[in-house]
């Protein structure tokens, strides 16, 4: 019973901490009047849940990263997300949070290296690219006799790119199974519904046909998230590289924004930010 206590109160403070990356991620878009808030809203509870209790990382940023579990965001697009998630894990002050997009700033609207943004370890948003850096990256921990894991995360859309294909191919041959991949499963991209713009068909059929463990959870409820990736850890290190079909919400959290592509890329207007943010009141502090 008081383990199930300590759980319930875990969560609880997730879902705290989610309210507040959703409101810095409204607020960072609306400052600068660009920006991706929809998959950032939709994503928000998988990077709370993964950096504040899943993976095992230091804020004391190194690029080696020795013994810590890698994230790679590879569509990049949703890094006001990502840049939140990071300063409230401690990597860099929230302060700087009201920086993104502006000129100078090291929170680019696609996240980048040469700024040396603590957290960021490639630079991201050409779509694509980032499953088979992570493949990079989990050969080398595993050459290097390091027994961490590596997480990446994709959208549905970024599936429809040729190198995500050779990438998925070539995890499963040659047994990268210390990677753990999500693909943010919410049927938007910028164009449009994706089933509009090209069907991806039987997703878990065609990761499995390639040789990959695959997982489904809904990433909008945190004890599934929990659940999902606690057990994609559990089945890490058994020959095969896993995929987590996660199914979200483009703009989960704010009402008018959820469930359509028009948010893929679209900031809120003055009446539209007060909206929201009557939407995701909680016990944090904005930056």
């Amino acid at each position: 019973m008081q383990i199930e206590e300590k759980e319930a109160v875990q969560v609880e403070e997730l879902e705290q901490i989610a309210k507040q990356v959703r409101r810095d991620v409204v607020r960072m878009v609306h400052g600068c009047q660009s920006g991706h808030p929809g998959g950032s809203l939709g994503c928000t509870d998988f990077l709370v849940a993964l950096y504040f209790r899943i993976m095992n990382h230091n804020k004391e940023f190194s690029m080696d990263a020795v013994g810590e579990d890698l994230f790679f965001l590879s569509n990049g697009h949703i890094s006001p997300v990502w840049y939140s998630v990071l300063a409230r894990a401690g990597y860099f002050d929230v302060s700087e949070l009201k920086t993104f997009r502006k000129l100078n700033s090291r929170l680019q609207g696609h996240p980048t290296t040469h700024e040396g943004l603590p957290g960021v370890r490639i630079a991201s948003g050409s779509l694509g690219q980032g499953l088979s850096v992570a493949i990079g990256a989990a050969l080398s921990k595993k050459l290097n006799g390091d027994n961490s894991l590596v997480f990446t995360l994709h959208g549905d859309g970024e599936l429809q790119e040729g190198q995500i294909w050779e990438a998925a191919m070539f995890a499963p041959h040659h047994k990268v199974d210390n990677l753990i991949s999500t693909i943010d499963v919410n049927g938007q991209q910028i164009d449009g519904p994706t089933d509009k713009v090209m069907s991806l068909g039987n997703l878990r059929a065609k990761w499995e046909a390639f040789g990959w463990d695959v997982l489904e959870m809904n990433g909008n409820n945190f004890e599934d998230v929990i659940r999902g990736l606690e057990l994609a850890k559990s089945r890490a290190f058994q020959g095969k590289p896993i995929m987590i079909l996660m199914q979200t919400n483009m703009g989960h959290g704010v009402d008018f924004m959820m469930g359509s592509h028009k948010w893929h890329g679209v900031a809120p207007n003055d009446a539209q930010l007060e909206q929201a943010l009557a939407q995701l009141t909680c016990n944090m502090q904005d930056y």
